[in-house]
């Protein structure tokens, strides 16, 4: 039943919220959001590691069509709920000092995401999988067309054709796969258990990558990305950046690798070049940006590029780089999209330039942004190391050229962020920043418990890595055995 909790009790509280129209909708929502992190953890608590799947539910919904509401975790879905849970809490509380508009509204649509990306990472029915992921696509739509910037029906339109476009190709890869099952049946189980030939392998690859290469995004699919997190509220860039591109990444976990395994072999080389493109072409766009918020947008493409590249190597080493690195990374976003805005609550711009001399005006705040920007560029004893090292590990050991030019991701990262902190931090204060004032207790506990997490991760990376790898052996036991045979 903690599954089903898990499920319910964001979309229970969302459906309160458009019911009753509270005036504390706020309140309601960031409450929600806590006590689902308190069933989280109740949940890893109980959790056994191992490969098996946990917290099942499985309830009869369609059975004429072999559509059932199949609901569990392995280590993978665990740390992913995890993730979500304990970002949600940070993502709510960032708007609290916006006054939007219908915010009841807002926040319900929030909470029916979070609904949804819970519903993505414990999905064990390919159907179900499908239906989540609509459902999320849906509230961050309208999050973004309604509360966003001036150019947000352009900027939202774009990133609704090319989603819907993926999600179009994704349904025409399970419904293929639903008729060569037994019987016809969308059970993830049987779905994975479909023998293809090699050619029709590579269609259900390419089907189901083009879904998730938009939602990552990889290049040359990321054309969408800069302008959504720049134009989206700062909540909705929050949830685009730090789970909705997990959902992609899960995806080819739990579709790509074990139902295609032939294919990979076929086409996981191009998959990782064209992710070591990307982290190259991201890395040096995010060097010339002058918007806090679209640099650190191209930065995610870098990063999401190297997840790519070490999903795609098919060993141990990259697949728990990149489950590793997918906790790291959201966990750095939430982080440096807080401290970015910030900054702007406090000067009323995100340009780079007008920015300056922060850290004689606010130590603390200064302190706390560094660690973040320390964490981002895989500093050894912070979370974002162990993510970084493991999946540079894992590309090297496919192919040690594309190793090593991924390896560059770390120059220039810290080439984009340490000036980018340089120019807004460091430095005589002017007429923007010489009013700014330092973190207040609240904000200070706020950003301390994401400090904490960074370090203790830096630190004990075991106790993730442990969670996760009985169900990564899992999947890669079964598809490396595909590819020797």
């Amino acid at each position: 039943m903690i599954t089903i909790a898990l499920l319910s009790l964001p979309l229970l509280a969302a459906i309160f919220l458009l019911i009753s129209r509270s005036a504390m909708a706020k309140q309601i929502a960031l409450v929600a959001t806590i006590a689902e992190l308190v069933i989280a953890v109740v949940a890893a608590v109980q959790f056994v590691q191992n490969s098996s799947v946990q917290f099942l539910a499985n309830y009869s919904w369609i059975p004429s069509l072999g559509i059932d509401f199949k609901v569990g975790m392995d280590g993978i879905s665990l740390l992913l709920v995890l993730l979500t849970a304990f970002l949600m809490p940070f993502i709510v509380h960032v708007s609290f000092k916006k006054n939007y508009d219908k915010e009841w509204a807002f926040y319900a649509l929030l909470l029916l995401a979070q609904s949804g990306l819970i519903g993505v990472f414990t999905s064990l029915n390919g159907f179900l999988f499908y239906f989540f992921w609509e459902v999320v696509l849906i509230p961050v739509y309208f999050l973004a067309i309604l509360w966003g910037g001036e150019r947000r029906v352009a900027v939202t339109f774009k990133f609704f054709i090319y989603t819907v476009l993926g999600s179009f190709f994704m349904l025409l890869g399970f419904i293929y796969l639903y008729l060569q099952t037994p019987g016809g049946s969308f059970d993830m189980a049987a779905l994975q258990s479909v023998q293809l030939d090699r050619e029709a392998q590579g269609w259900v690859f390419w089907a189901f990558f083009i879904a998730f290469a938009i939602k990552m995004p990889v290049f040359p699919f990321h054309t969408w990305q800069p302008d959504m997190y720049a134009e989206s509220p700062v909540s909705v860039t929050m949830l685009l950046s730090a789970l909705m591109v997990k959902m992609a990444v899960y995806g080819v976990f739990r579709w790509i690798l074990p139902v295609t395994p032939l294919a990979v072999e076929d086409w996981g080389n191009v998959v990782i070049i064209l992710s070591v493109i990307g982290i190259i072409y991201a890395s040096c766009i995010a060097i010339v940006q002058k918007n806090l918020r679209r640099l650190v947008a191209y930065a995610s493409i870098a990063h999401v590029g190297l997840m790519s590249a070490g999903v795609f190597a098919m060993n141990s080493q990259g697949l728990q780089g990149a489950m590793f690195q997918m906790l790291s990374h959201g966990i750095g976003a939430v982080a440096l999209f807080y401290i970015i805005e910030m900054i702007y609550e406090k000067t009323g711009t995100m340009e780079i330039a007008s920015l300056g001399g922060i850290t004689s005006k606010a130590p603390v705040f200064a302190t706390i942004f560094l660690i973040f920007i320390l964490s981002t560029i895989a500093m050894p004893l912070t979370n974002g190391f162990w993510g970084e090292f493991l999946l540079l590990l894992g590309v090297y050991k496919y192919s040690m050229v594309l190793g090593t030019i991924s390896t560059l991701t770390i120059v220039l990262g810290a080439v984009y962020m340490l000036r980018m902190y340089q120019a807004s931090m460091l430095g005589k204060a002017n007429a923007v920043t010489q009013s700014f004032t330092d973190v207040t207790l609240p904000e200070g506990i706020i950003l301390s418990v994401i400090v904490v997490v960074i370090f203790f991760m830096g630190v004990q990376p075991s106790v993730f890595i442990d969670i996760a790898k009985p169900a990564i052996e899992n999947i890669l036991s079964p598809v490396t055995q595909t590819v020797i045979n």
